[in-house]
């Protein structure tokens, strides 16, 4: 079923998603079985991160022509990005306030905390402002590289890229080394993406086969008032690109379908990224230099519906814990998120512990990040979702503000011809 032909990108991951559902819940101890194979699906995905952020943020530099118009894509992309992100933590503050989630939940939700494990939060460990800060710039590249720090690999990567345009001509026989490795890191990726079916079949079965559907219902109203934030959000990156450009944001969602599938599928902007580089070249007719630049730039630093879930579940565990939030601890809320998501994509487990940073700086027990971290996983697909949809977003607003966005390309229906990734 998923080697047809005759389905697309996202129809593939779809049924992958469903039947992996199906099987996990009536076939429970068989689901669980599968989790091999998914553990697989996602190291080969990993594997593939580093890589492709380094290399694609330095041929997207490279492909710049001077270090003035990279310094204006950059400034632009920057300050979009952050006023974003600053809107997506205003519009969880808004949900969370209006819906209360968590009033009234109190017991209930600490009877479902006794029986989550394995939780990913250090309670104990808390990081300031600061050392997100400082976290950004690494004091061992190589050591990034193999922890997967992503905003260090991207600093060096930037480093690397403009030290690159400084030099002229010498840097040819780099630049081309650099376009060969992107193109193969490409390729492999490619691989990766068409085995998406089975890794998600596998990844689901296994999650429904070992949690079941309980956490999800004792935190119904939190999981939709966290996904109506993200639908708002969603909405907004297409009044941006609506006002920014001109165009018709019906067609960039529709032609983000496929973009949108992997994201579900894979719970991971940074695996998305190869796709959503390609889709937004092939499909939008961003220029490959904002395509290859501003994109992996956002997928480090932006992530808009990270800024909601924290903002809300800050306000959820206030409500539950019965404190009422001041003016200076909401201010607190805004800057801790909007900042601090910088340096959360670098830091292992960097939601869970950037979840715990926003409790600490409002004073509230962080104990209550276990409970929320414990439907984490359900949350996390359509976040990522929500995120790459962003930057994507802000990729062609951005590419369409420098003049070198293909309009006849985004308005074209002849999507299918012009894919390069069907699975």
């Amino acid at each position: 079923m998923f080697c047809s032909k005759k389905l697309k990108a996202w129809q593939k991951l779809l049924i992958g998603m469903i039947s992996g559902a199906l099987i996990g819940y009536f076939f429970p101890t068989f689901g669980i079985a599968l989790k091999p194979i998914g553990v697989i699906y996602m190291n080969m995905i990993k594997m593939m991160i580093v890589p492709l952020v380094y290399f694609s943020v330095i041929s997207g530099i490279s492909s710049v022509s001077d270090i003035e118009t990279f310094n204006r894509l950059g400034k632009r992309a920057v300050l979009i990005y952050a006023f974003s992100t600053m809107v997506a933590v205003a519009i969880g503050l808004i949900f969370a306030n209006v819906f209360e989630p968590g009033i009234g939940i109190g017991k209930e939700l600490f009877s479902v905390s006794s029986v989550i494990n394995n939780s990913t939060v250090n309670t104990n460990n808390s990081m300031t402002i600061i050392d997100l800060l400082v976290n950004i710039v690494p004091s061992n590249f190589f050591a990034s590289m193999s922890n997967g720090n992503i905003v260090q690999v991207v600093f060096f990567a930037l480093f690397s890229g403009i030290g690159l345009l400084c030099i002229g001509e010498r840097g040819s026989p780099v630049r081309e080394l650099v376009s060969s490795i992107t193109a193969l890191v490409f390729k492999m990726i490619e691989i990766v993406v068409s085995l998406a079916p089975y890794g998600v079949f596998a990844l689901i079965a296994s999650i429904i086969g070992s949690s079941g559907f309980a956490i999800i219902s004792a935190l119904m109203k939190f999981i939709i008032v966290v996904f109506s934030g993200f639908l708002a959000q969603y909405t907004f990156s297409g009044i941006l690109i609506l006002v920014l450009t001109r165009l018709n944001p019906l067609l960039f969602y529709r032609k983000m379908m496929n973009v949108y599938a992997l994201a579900i599928a894979t719970s991971s902007s940074k695996a998305t990224l190869s796709t959503a580089i390609d889709e937004l070249k092939t499909k939008i007719g961003v220029s490959n230099k904002s395509a290859s630049f501003i994109l992996p730039l956002g997928a480090a630093i932006n992530m808009d519906a990270t800024a909601i879930y924290l903002s809300i579940s800050a306000v959820f565990m206030a409500q539950v814990y019965g404190v009422h939030l001041t003016l200076y601890e909401y201010v607190l809320i805004i800057l801790t998120t909007t900042i601090g998501i910088i340096g959360a994509a670098g830091v292992p487990s960097g939601g869970a512990m950037m979840l715990v940073f926003v409790l600490t700086s409002i004073g509230l027990p962080t104990e209550g990040a276990i409970v929320i971290l414990g439907i984490d996983r359900v949350i996390d697909m359509f976040r990522t979702m929500i995120n790459i949809n962003g930057d994507c977003a802000i990729t062609v607003i951005v590419d369409n503000i420098e003049g070198t966005l293909n309009k006849k390309r985004y308005y074209s229906t002849n999507m299918d011809a012009n894919s390069a990734n069907n699975i």
